[in-house]
């Protein structure tokens, strides 16, 4: 007994990274980020200008769900199965990875803009389809690695939120970079805009590759997976499961990014408007990201999130409820949004690590691969159902709108295309509460999670050695 008090009392622990380390492991987010924006935020704004079908568009986007599905649970298991000489098990995948994510991610927005739609189809589907199985490469071990990296449940916590911050700043150079590229100031095309940010990725993914260390290799007798019992572990682990059936319901309807510059371009009349509520957002974003891991050490980040999460639905609904003809009350409304928002994107992924050590606690089988495999599953399920949901509303009859062929908004200016009155009513609901309508659902998902921080640190101790599965049980505030 005196043991498990004497454990308790010092749960804070040195932590295990050096600064060089963590640095480098942001910095991969910068990168990665970075790319992801580029594909989720800016694939429904190249398809809408570039002249094709977008019912067939749509279809394609789907349909390599359909291999995205079989090859993240392959690799999954691939990952828990192949063991390297070296005896890392993160860091070989993530060298592999970081050429082809840069080639894959420049070809996919290299379609010749002067051939047919099917081809330039043809050539979507090609070059997404590998894009989709290499970005599994990359997000798997560098979310999995930092289990590899510490035990001490608090130093993740504190990783994944900085890492939030610089993964944040990816985004937002991707966002101004190619918001302004294409803009009808600037007029640039998305090949170039792609090789921008693939050189922005590779330089600042490339640090992780050299400099990260796996401390805790898993054991040489970790059982080997089959898809047979990856299913039994899954349907084991519940509580994976009830957080990305909640994260399945936000984030396939979260069509903001996909909509920014349409909303900008045909609300308020500037595409480049859409940077300037970003910049007014981003000071309380940063600081918040920023004073969040010291907010955790009094929040549990569960509870946390519920509450960002219904503070979301709440000023979106007022968002919606005041429209769009005020750009003074649409400001005001985006940066009182962005405080919920923010923190809810700084904990999101906290949850993953965890999940991995219930898993193994509760099954005793170490499987950070499959684990992690279904975050990366779930985050381009989600961001390709997003984006066909944009494409699709915008081929419906009854939305009325008219398609463009165009390089950029420039050209799009030029040519001076007009949408009915009800085509921009549909859009900003759209916009603003389909997305609102997911964080509802997600909400209720999430209130069966009980999992809690001060439990996944005693689980994580457990499954290290530190004290037996009789102390951790005793220790445990409840039964799991």
């Amino acid at each position: 007994m005196n043991k498990i008090r004497n454990i308790a009392a010092n749960r804070q622990q040195e932590w295990a990274t050096s600064l060089t380390e963590r640095i480098s492991y942001y910095a991969f987010f910068v990168g990665q980020n970075a790319i992801y924006a580029l594909v989720t935020s800016y694939l429904t704004t190249y398809f809408m200008l570039i002249g094709v079908d977008l019912t067939k568009a749509t279809g394609i986007m789907l349909a390599i769900k359909i291999w995205d599905a079989v090859n993240d649970c392959l690799f999954g298991v691939i990952f828990d199965a192949v063991k390297f000489k070296s005896g890392k098990k993160y860091l070989p995948w993530l060298r592999v990875s970081l050429v082809l994510i840069v080639i894959t991610t420049v070809l996919m927005f290299a379609a010749p803009f002067n051939s047919t739609g099917t081809t330039k189809l043809i050539w979507f589907a090609i070059s997404y389809l590998v894009w989709d199985t290499v970005y599994t490469l990359c997000d798997v071990p560098i979310y999995g690695i930092i289990t590899s990296m510490t035990k001490n449940i608090s130093e993740r916590n504190s990783m994944m939120a900085y890492k939030s911050v610089w993964g944040g700043a990816g985004s937002t150079v991707t966002t101004v970079v190619v918001t302004v590229l294409i803009s009808e100031k600037v007029g640039s095309n998305y090949t170039v805009v792609a090789i921008v940010v693939a050189i922005i990725a590779f330089l600042t993914m490339l640090p992780s590759c050299l400099t990260l260390k796996e401390r805790y290799t898993p054991p040489k007798e970790e059982e080997n997976f089959t898809i047979r019992n990856m299913f039994s572990y899954l349907f084991k682990n519940k509580y994976l499961l009830i957080f990305y059936t909640g994260f399945f319901f936000y984030s396939s309807v979260n069509i903001i990014n996909a909509l920014n510059m349409w909303v900008s371009f045909y609300l308020f009349n500037d595409s480049l408007f859409s940077l300037v509520v970003g910049a007014f957002s981003a000071v309380p974003s940063v600081l918040l990201s920023i004073v969040t891991p010291q907010i955790l050490k009094k929040v549990d980040k569960m509870v946390l999130f519920k509450w960002c999460t219904l503070g979301i639905v709440v000023s979106s609904v007022v968002m919606w409820a005041v429209g769009y003809k005020s750009i003074i009350a649409f400001a005001i409304i985006s940066v009182i949004r962005s405080i919920p928002m923010s923190i809810f994107g700084c904990v999101l992924f906290m949850f993953t690590p965890d999940c991995a050590e219930y898993g193994k606690f509760k099954t005793g089988v170490d499987a950070k691969g499959i684990t992690f495999a279904i975050q990366t599953f779930m985050c381009k399920l989600t961001g390709a159902v997003s984006g066909s949901v944009s494409l699709l509303w915008m081929g419906l009859e009854y939305t009325g709108w008219v398609t463009v062929k165009a390089e950029n908004f420039e050209q799009l200016q030029e040519l001076n295309v007009q949408q009915s009155p009800h085509a921009l009513n549909v859009l900003w609901f759209v916009y603003v509460m389909v997305p609102a309508i997911g964080y509802v659902f997600s909400l209720l998902v999430w209130l069966f999670y009980k999992l809690n921080d001060k439990d996944v640190q005693i689980m994580a101790d457990c499954n290290a050695g530190k004290i037996t599965r009789k102390e951790a049980e005793k220790m445990l505030s409840r039964k799991y």
